[in-house]
């Protein structure tokens, strides 16, 4: 039987994280364990941590941290990923809350050699102040009208990323979409060992398609991404960035689409610091 961990990353945003841990708890499945991948948090998120961990408990819950040192989402995450005994990961944000049938069409997509690369609604930043327990438990929250009403569409792009359209009609509209098939680190999911094959997420790039890059490489090792764009709605809620850098967002651009070309599949700065693959990790 597989195994699925759903890591969530977090930085010091404990009422995001919360009403994060609602949605998963909400889950029509809950074949499925919880990482909580902390970047450097301090005590509040602690609190909500062992909250969750008791609701969920110690068996399908855990929580890794590290010393805050600036944005280091990618570091935190590759602990996750060579801590995880399961077979496959979704990857969430700590900011994100999942409807209801979320993991399971995470589930229902997977297949081997195959990464699903996810979407979100963007939720304004005045919504925040409204987002309670009841709305997301109730699944009031999703509803498209309750969306429409507070700005959280405001395009056709937007409206089809609620999951409205029957089932077969958006699994057709994601397969023949032109959006290039990335990986999104707020919403994508992968097989542990492909994601050990290339060594995970690079360790030296900062906010800026940083997670994107790691999908390029993916890609170069022959694993491609799957849509998951209008089957399993996520909303995203808004916060400050403080950490976003226009300056090395572009670099980071720049490598990656060196990457592209490349066909390189390895980083040497990833789980595991060397330069060329260790065949002892790739399982």
């Amino acid at each position: 039987m597989v195994s699925t961990e759903v890591i969530v990353t977090t930085y010091n945003n404990p009422q995001a994280l919360h009403f994060a841990m609602l949605g998963l708890s909400g889950q029509i499945t809950q074949a499925f364990s919880v990482c909580v991948a902390d970047d450097g948090s301090g005590s509040a998120t602690q609190e909500i941590v062992e909250n969750w961990r008791k609701n969920f408990g110690e068996t399908r819950f855990r929580h890794i941290w590290h010393p805050d040192n600036g944005f280091a989402k990618n570091e935190i995450l590759n602990k996750a990923i060579a801590s995880s005994q399961a077979d496959y990961l979704i990857f969430i944000d700590g900011d994100c809350v999942a409807s209801p049938g979320y993991i399971q069409r995470h589930l229902d997509l997977r297949l081997p050699g195959q990464f699903v690369s996810g979407s979100l609604i963007r939720m304004p930043l005045l919504v925040n102040d409204l987002i309670n327990d009841r709305l997301i438990t109730t699944g009031t929250i999703f509803k498209v009208n309750w969306l429409k009403a507070h700005g959280c569409i405001n395009r056709f792009g937007s409206w089809l990323k609620t999951g409205t359209l029957p089932l077969a009609l958006a699994d057709f509209l994601e397969k023949i979409s032109p959006v290039k098939k990335v990986w999104n680190g707020c919403n994508s999911g992968g097989w542990r060992s492909d994601l050990l094959k290339v060594n995970g997420f690079d360790e030296s790039m900062k906010y800026g398609a940083e997670d994107v890059e790691m999908g390029v490489r993916l890609n170069n090792a022959g694993v491609i991404g799957r849509h998951n764009r209008y089957t399993a709605p996520l909303l995203h809620i808004e916060h400050s960035r403080s950490y976003a850098d226009p300056i090395v967002a572009a670099n980071n651009k720049r490598y990656m689409k060196s990457v592209r070309r490349s066909g390189k599949t390895w980083t040497p700065k990833g789980i595991v610091k060397v330069d060329s693959p260790n065949p002892l990790i790739q399982g």
